[in-house]
């Protein structure tokens, strides 16, 4: 057939041009409205195949559409995705929730949700099983003892080696382990934890185990149930003041990756401690889907590396230094950690230095004002900031203070010290009253 040259370049009218069409794309829940969860919906929004962010609450710093649940208001939540087909997926991102088995009653009602069950999370929302999961499956940890007696275990305080580490069973906000250097704020460690009920149900019953020395390292892995991906490491400052002394918090600021965790201590936490977990949980009849985090120590001379504590989620502050690195989908990946595919997936990180320094009200973790005015956010440049315990001002156009962790400032770059530098720097643009961070985050790097 003979082509004119009024045809070339004309396109059949039953010819679809697929460059014109425009994918639909899939509205999330976020469960939670802390600093983790900011990050998980700034990492998200990367992806071309993300619409609407809803979160339950968010806050209102993070650019969601808030919806009012609170993120330990299961049926709430659950009934609200179920009337909202646009949602595809629902990221449960706290440990109470996770705890309260809200992934299970999601799914339950046909919604597809990322995070582990109830069953699998039990590695976080109770201590003692963790230990004994450990125990069961040789991976290695301190030695400990498990007590639901205050009188036994003032009986064991008696004896035990000193210093030791006290832990409440339950989910404690991060507060709910004591370091007691002494027989005497050892014995008042378990009357504040099974007597005074410091941390509410959490300290019915009580883990003591023998206190590690070395240093602390976050190993995160993304766990489709059978497979796993590693993440880059990190290290979360919990202490409230600088050189690491005063009160435990929720985490004052992180940075990833740890320089001293090398490629060979990796491989050894790879072979004694993930794999072992994983193949645990699918042991146990709770195989683990969602974010599996290794609370590691490493002895001083690299020689061994044992676990302190599971958590069944991405950890707070880490999430806000390790996702920044995330080259790869985000929602690629959750999809494939809720399908089983994850060794599919060839997940990309950045070799970038990544920082982040928290913010936070002046008393925390004790009691603290709510309701300053915080300022200077619009001269940031050169840093994120995620927002945590905000909200916004009733008399003005301006996020005011809600929270005892406020927000965080996070910054990457090719180094550390620059890195840090960049942080600092911006930090010192925002100012609310009574502030106060550590000066110290990364200093020894």
């Amino acid at each position: 057939m003979k082509i004119t040259k009024q045809q070339i370049g004309k396109v059949p009218q039953n010819r679809i041009d697929m460059k014109n069409i425009t994918q639909a794309k899939d509205d999330v829940l976020v469960v939670g409205g802390g600093g983790r969860e900011h990050a998980i919906v700034w990492t998200l929004k990367k992806s071309d195949r993300i619409g609407k962010i809803y979160g339950a609450p968010g806050n209102a710093g993070m650019g969601v559409i808030e919806t009012g649940l609170a993120a330990t208001d299961v049926d709430g939540i659950t009934a609200f995705a179920v009337s909202h087909p646009e949602i595809k997926m629902t990221i449960v991102a706290p440990d109470d929730p996770l705890a309260m088995g809200l992934v299970d009653k999601l799914e339950s009602a046909g919604v597809r949700a990322f995070g582990p069950k109830r069953a699998a999370a039990k590695l976080e929302w109770s201590k003692a099983y963790a230990k004994d999961f450990m125990t069961r499956y040789g991976i290695p940890t301190a030695e400990f003892a498990t007590f639901t007696d205050a009188a036994a275990a003032h009986a064991y305080v008696d004896k035990c080696g000193i210093p030791v580490v006290l832990k409440a069973d339950g989910l404690a906000l991060g507060k709910g382990v004591l370091i007691c250097e002494t027989r005497e704020a050892a014995h008042a460690g378990v009357d504040e934890i099974m007597t005074d009920k410091k941390f509410g149900n959490a300290g019915s019953s009580l883990v003591a185990e023998q206190c590690l020395t070395g240093y602390e390292v976050s190993l995160l892995a993304f766990v489709d149930g059978k497979n796993y991906s590693l993440m880059p490491t990190s290290c979360d400052h919990k202490r409230a003041l600088d050189g690491d002394k005063g009160l435990n918090t929720g985490g004052m600021g992180a940075y990833s990756p740890c320089p001293k965790f090398t490629r060979e201590l990796l491989a050894l936490a790879e072979r004694t401690v993930v794999k072992p977990t994983v193949d645990g949980m699918i042991k146990e009849g709770a195989p683990f889907k969602g974010v599996l985090y290794f609370g590691l120590m490493v002895k001083a001379d690299n020689s061994e590396v044992k676990v302190l504590e599971y958590n069944a989620r991405f950890g707070d502050p880490e999430t806000q230094s390790v996702l920044p690195l995330l080259e790869s989908d985000l929602y690629d990946i959750f999809e494939a950690v809720i399908d089983g595919t994850l060794d599919s997936l060839d997940i990309k990180w950045s070799d970038e230095k990544s920082i982040n320094v928290v913010l936070a009200s002046g008393g925390y973790p004790l009691s603290y004002k709510k309701g300053c005015v915080i300022d200077g956010l619009e001269n940031v440049d050169g840093a994120n900031v995620f927002f945590a315990g905000v909200k916004k001002c009733a008399d003005c156009d301006k996020l005011v203070t809600n929270g005892g962790r406020v927000l965080c400032v996070h910054a990457t770059a090719h180094d550390f010290a620059t890195a840090k530098r960049k942080a600092y720097d911006n930090i010192a643009k925002i100012t609310f009253e009574d502030c106060f961070y550590r000066k110290d985050i990364g200093a020894k790097l």
